[in-house]
């Protein structure tokens, strides 16, 4: 597997008279590569240095612009019991926030890509707008526990770009094309149901334009359906098509309640092939575990002849594409500047989507929806130089406005391996929402209707019902589920029912009975 290039400036200073010693982290892109009004995306790193094994502390210290930030240490294997907290100094009025706890959710993939020596350990990325200073503190718990290996602070400067789409619409915005006529409101959204046309105007951060939101919803109420099904364990072959363009979405959304729970039942224990399927059969006796595919009434007992080791090895070649529904508006890569010099690795596909995973990115809620390019760029540059994944974990992002954004790279009507739900990557697909659902947080209506959009055009591909239930085995320990172990899920699911998580927040994993029921009932579910 190629590795991406080393980032590593040549260069080491300490800043501020503090002792710390920072270590700048660029962009595959410079400066000079960069249209007129565009700057590259770049990371900047501080070693938290120390003696104290138990902890580290960086005191009030000058840097780099950045708007995003996280701490991170050497070994992807080492998890960190602990606390981690920063404030930062906004660049617009040098005041200093109060502090904030970084969250520790992440676990790289159980596929290669997280065994690779370049992956590190790292918490949540935390969004905190143009900021120019920091103050850290992380703590180990226990007697057993230690500061880990290497631990530095990164912070990601999403840059500028002129292709940066989203939507730009103040309140009453309602849901667009993604792209459209400009918009110069820069207030937070609480959109309400007067639908209107709007795109990037410049953000009070300099950051990148965005584009448009989604018609507000009506409220429905959740339900679910009984589905299972088999692993595929044939290899598959095939030359996808084209994706087809998307077209806007103006469809009514949910404003769900209670979220059931689902305790696993026994099924296969077998994994994808080396190679994506276009529909996969199965077989007895495979290799490895892989995820479900064919659907029917009742759960399968599992094959006693099956091991289930092993963690599922997806296929760099793009599997044959199902015909597919109309797909709902999606930003592509493009459209919020994507900086595809950062990605060095080609995607790897799956056989077919089995589940959609739903995310919360947390951190805060106070961003306008021209911000949101901009934060997906952050994320995109941490994923890949912080976590030193091959490309951003998740295959869709949703702001608050209920713009789609694409995010992993590999064709958005095509089944890409993402990063995003531990164990259970090699059998879904990953849509993340933008804000923090777990601490106050209210998914409006466009969020809602348009996470129920994608992920019922994106099941649809693969005749998957939104409605229903699947028995997936998982591919690693989760703290929900251990290795092999049948898991009954439902076909839309948070991030909370895979890996022991908070994710998506409480207020958003309620609100799924309703994402599934609006799912069902989308223009862009197969067959409606």
């Amino acid at each position: 597997m190629n590795r991406r290039a080393i980032w590593l400036a040549a260069g080491v200073v300490v800043l501020g008279g503090t002792g710390v010693t920072a270590v700048a982290v660029s962009g595959a892109a410079d400066d000079a590569g960069a249209g007129p009004g565009e700057r590259p995306a770049k990371a900047h790193v501080l070693a938290m240095d120390g003696k104290d094994p138990k902890k580290r502390t960086l005191p009030r210290t000058e840097t780099q612009m950045f708007s995003l930030v996280g701490v991170s240490w050497k070994d992807s294997a080492d998890t960190f019991e602990g606390t981690a907290q920063i404030r930062t100094r906004k660049a617009p009025t040098g005041e200093w926030t109060e502090w904030r706890d970084l969250d520790f959710d992440v676990r790289a993939p159980e596929s290669t890509e997280g065994k690779s020596s370049g992956v590190r350990g790292a918490s949540e990325p935390l969004w905190v707008g143009p900021s120019d200073g920091i103050e850290a503190r992380v703590l180990a718990d226990g007697e057993e526990t230690a500061v880990p290996t290497a631990l530095r602070i990164d912070m990601i400067d999403p840059g500028e770009t002129t292709k940066g789409k989203g939507n730009g619409g103040g309140k009453g915005s309602g849901k667009g094309k993604p792209t459209a006529s400009p918009d110069t409101s820069q207030t937070p959204v609480d959109p309400a149901p007067q639908p209107s046309e709007s795109t990037p105007g410049t953000a009070p951060t300099d950051e990148p334009t965005t584009a448009a939101p989604s018609a507000d919803p009506g409220d429905t109420t959740g339900g679910s359906g009984g589905e299972t099904s088999q692993p595929p364990t044939e290899e598959p072959t095939g030359t996808p098509p084209a994706p087809e363009e998307p077209a806007p979405s103006t469809d009514p959304g949910t404003d769900p309640t209670d979220e059931p729970t689902d305790g696993p039942t026994e099924a296969p224990t077998q994994e994808p092939s080396e190679q994506p399927s276009t529909p996969p059969a199965t077989s007895e006796a495979p290799a490895e575990p892989t995820p479900s595919t064919a659907p029917s009434e009742e759960p399968t007992d599992p094959d006693p002849t099956v091991d289930p080791s092993g963690t599922p090895e997806p296929s760099e070649s793009s599997p044959a594409t199902p015909t597919a529904p109309a797909a709902p508006a999606i930003v592509s890569r493009a459209d919020w500047g994507a900086d595809e010099t950062l990605v060095q690795d080609p995607p790897s596909y799956l056989g077919k989507v089995d589940a959609v995973f739903v995310h919360h990115t947390a951190g805060t809620n106070n961003y306008t929806c021209t911000d949101s390019p901009a934060i997906i760029r952050a994320i995109l540059t941490y994923h890949l130089q912080t976590n030193g994944w091959n490309d951003i974990g998740y295959n869709f992002f949703v702001d608050k406005c209920g713009t789609v954004f694409e995010g992993r790279a590999g064709g958005i009507d095509r089944p890409v391996l993402g990063a995003h739900t531990y164990g259970f990557n090699s059998y879904s697909s990953g849509i993340s929402l933008l804000g923090d659902y777990e601490n106050g947080g209210t998914p409006t209506p466009e969020a809602k209707q348009a996470i129920a959009d994608v992920a019922a055009w994106k099941l649809g591909l693969h005749g998957v019902d939104p409605e229903a239930k699947v028995t997936l085995t998982a591919a690693a320990d989760t703290g929900v589920w251990t290795k092999g172990q049948a898991a009954t899920l439902n076909t839309i699911s948070g991030h909370r029912d895979g890996y022991a998580t908070l994710c998506p927040g409480a207020s958003l994993y309620s609100a799924l009975p309703g994402i599934r029921t609006a799912a069902g009932s989308s223009p862009y579910a197969a067959g409606n």
